[in-house]
């Protein structure tokens, strides 16, 4: 079964997470909120370094309920320092809370976060055909123009790069390779909820 070629096939959770959550497109606010601040916390990291501590980070960060970890004062904050589970880099714990409190003003804005997201590739997933792992882009316009207007908003640690990994992980863009058995499955499974 061919799948894509920056997968390590020797790490069965990373082949796991490849195929049955990478690029399937996701609308679930709670998800996304999950994916936004896993990607945040990724930075300057590898993603499989982060997919290792996301039931810790589910933990630390009461499971992704952006009310909640919205509220989090500064007692959390020093005690998330010491949570071994997770990255303790205070900028990037201090950016998760900031990032929850923008995430509820986007969702009053426009009755849920899904629905902005999507909005930057018009609710349809970009479709490429990446066969090698040149071909494989670290940004897009799409995700330039979603990074900008996510920092006028006030988040932090979203800078394009992180927000087309963003876009790849939540499905608003199928990069699977070419070549990859999820491809078309994920295409041919597509449903618009808009």
């Amino acid at each position: 079964m061919c799948r894509c070629p920056w997968l390590d096939m020797s790490k069965p959770d990373y082949v796991a997470y490849h195929d049955t959550e990478w690029g399937v497109p996701l609308f679930d606010d709670t998800k996304l909120f999950e994916f936004l601040t896993l990607e945040a916390a990724q930075a300057g990291l590898s993603w499989y370094t982060i997919l290792k501590k996301r039931d810790n980070y589910r933990q630390a960060f009461a499971d992704f309920d952006a009310a909640k970890v919205a509220e989090f004062d500064e007692t959390q904050v020093q005690a998330l320092l010491q949570n071994a589970g997770i990255i303790r880099n205070q900028l990037k714990i201090r950016a998760t809370i900031n990032n929850a409190a923008r995430f509820l003003e986007v969702q009053r804005e426009f009755g849920s976060f899904s629905a902005y997201q999507w909005a930057f590739v018009g609710h349809q997933p970009i479709v490429n055909e990446p066969r090698q792992l040149a071909d494989y882009a670290a940004r897009s316009p799409e995700s330039d123009a979603f990074s900008a207007d996510l920092k006028r908003r006030g988040f932090k640690f979203i800078g394009s790069t992180i927000i087309y990994a963003h876009m790849q992980a939540c499905g608003m863009v199928n990069d699977h390779s070419a070549t990859c058995f999820r491809r078309q499955q994920i295409i041919e499974s597509y449903r618009r909820p808009f």
